[in-house]
């Protein structure tokens, strides 16, 4: 079972995407701030990550950059309800960045997921 680790301050929001990918079949850990989101990413390997671009605590583009330097594969969703994220190109550690805008459809996470998967040439699970 793929593992996620998702990243939003918003627990609305981890809770909604959270329920999506348990009842399609991925192990989901959920962190409320970059930092956590971090800490649980040094504890235990991951097969993607769902953060959002606006964190209380600091950039969620700085969280990318982060996981990308420790797993320069990893497939990641960026998501972001404020501003549209065509500046993710701009740093090698953002290349292959899926971007999502909020609010999205159920449909959308899981097309974003499979993008996600092949832009980083990994793989997850055939349930995506």
């Amino acid at each position: 079972m793929p593992r996620v680790l998702i990243i939003d301050d918003q627990k609305d929001v981890r809770a909604m995407v959270a329920i999506l990918l348990r009842v399609n079949h991925f192990e989901v850990v959920e962190a409320d701030s970059g930092a956590a989101g971090l800490k649980a990413f040094a504890e235990s390997p991951f097969d993607a990550a769902i953060v959002d671009i606006f964190l209380g605590d600091t950039s969620g583009v700085d969280v990318i950059a982060s996981l990308r330097e420790r797993a320069p594969a990893l497939p990641v969703i960026a998501v972001s309800g404020m501003t549209a994220l065509d500046f993710m190109d701009q740093s090698p550690h953002l290349a292959n960045v899926v971007c999502l805008q909020k609010p999205f459809r159920p449909n959308d996470l899981l097309q974003a997921m499979r993008n996600a998967q092949t832009a980083a040439d990994g793989e997850l699970s055939a349930a995506v």
